[in-house]
């Protein structure tokens, strides 16, 4: 890893520290600027790694980062707005992952997978479809997406190296967890230390996300 790429990361994760961290005394301002802070300095590292080679995937994954940030700073001000810029963003990453070069099994060998997330998407919404109201198509639509992705994450088994296979299964089903404690929280019931939750699994999995694809990026330029 790069001086420059370590200094980045060291600052990612302080700072979403302390964005988690912060009580509900701090700053309104000041926790929207410290969020909306956060995915820039993931595309900083992102470009340290790319810049020489921008290729069609890497522009849907920096795609994905930039719908990323623009739902967190939606999400602070109204739901429906940051709820559509998340869906563009998983469709980014859903389409970066597909379109990864090599062989592709989601339908094949490991048709089971695309199974079993059907399954625990329609678990998920009969959870919560009575209070859901006029929502109930966005969040539908929102969470076969997001379970697509998942699956789209998983189907590169055979394209890249296994670090990169790990750590892209490991951010795209944090970032599966991080959604579904949103909409348990907002639409069923609120549980204790919801909001660092939601944070930590959501940090950890664009973070997951970036590093596991540069590494099948690198691996396979």
């Amino acid at each position: 890893m790069k001086r420059i790429e370590i200094i980045f990361t060291i600052i990612y994760i302080l700072a979403g520290l302390v964005y988690i961290f912060m009580g509900d005394g701090s700053s309104t301002a000041a926790k929207h600027i410290l969020k909306g802070c956060l995915i820039p300095l993931l595309i900083i590292i992102f470009f340290i790694n790319v810049k020489h080679r921008l290729n069609g995937t890497d522009l849907l994954v920096l795609a994905g980062l930039v719908f990323s940030w623009a739902g967190d700073i939606a999400l602070d001000f109204s739901f429906v707005p940051g709820l559509a810029c998340f869906l563009a963003a998983h469709l980014m990453y859903l389409l970066a992952f597909f379109l990864t070069p090599g062989k592709s099994v989601i339908f094949r060998s490991k048709a089971y997978i695309p199974a079993l997330l059907l399954i625990t998407g329609i678990a998920l919404i009969l959870v919560l479809y009575d209070n859901l109201g006029n929502m109930k198509i966005p969040v539908i639509i929102y969470a076969f997406v997001i379970l697509t992705m998942l699956a789209s994450a998983f189907d590169r088994i055979l394209k890249v190296n296994r670090m990169s296979y790990a750590l892209v299964i490991a951010g795209a089903s944090l970032f599966v967890i991080s959604d579904s404690c949103i909409a348990i929280n907002k639409f069923a019931w609120d549980f204790d230390y919801s909001g660092p939750v939601i944070m930590l699994t959501y940090l950890s999995a664009q973070y997951s996300i970036v590093k596991g694809y540069l590494k099948g990026a690198i691996a396979n330029p």
